[in-house]
């Protein structure tokens, strides 16, 4: 393991992750150490980039022609020291997964045959 990012939620609570090594030409940080590095932004300001993708996401296909009853969406993330979260990477491409479902309308629901006593 590279070593350990730690991010402060807003209530104080520390959440560790494993390091993502950024290639930033300049910049380094610095680790402690036992290899954790304070990471530059909390928690949920890391994730915030990661909530906006998702909102977007979810308008594109919610307020398309498609009209899904149920849209899920699974990012692939990373958490960086300096950039945050990153969607993560699944190859060469970024990872992304996107579930969209229908469920059938009581008009198109086949009809049960009557019961005949």
């Amino acid at each position: 393991m590279a070593g350990l990012v730690e991010f402060r939620t807003g209530d104080g609570a520390v959440v560790a992750v494993e390091a993502v090594e950024e290639q930033r030409p300049g910049s380094r940080l610095v680790a402690r150490g036992d290899g954790t590095v304070q990471a530059a932004r909390t928690f949920e300001g890391a994730l915030e980039g990661v909530r906006a993708a998702a909102e977007s996401a979810l308008r594109v296909f919610r307020d398309g022609a498609l009209r899904p009853d149920g849209v899920e969406i699974e990012f692939g993330v990373k958490l960086a020291a300096e950039t945050g979260a990153i969607i993560a990477k699944g190859s060469a491409e970024g990872h992304l997964v996107v579930k969209l479902t229908w469920s059938p309308s009581p008009d198109s629901a086949p009809s049960e045959p009557s019961a005949t006593p």
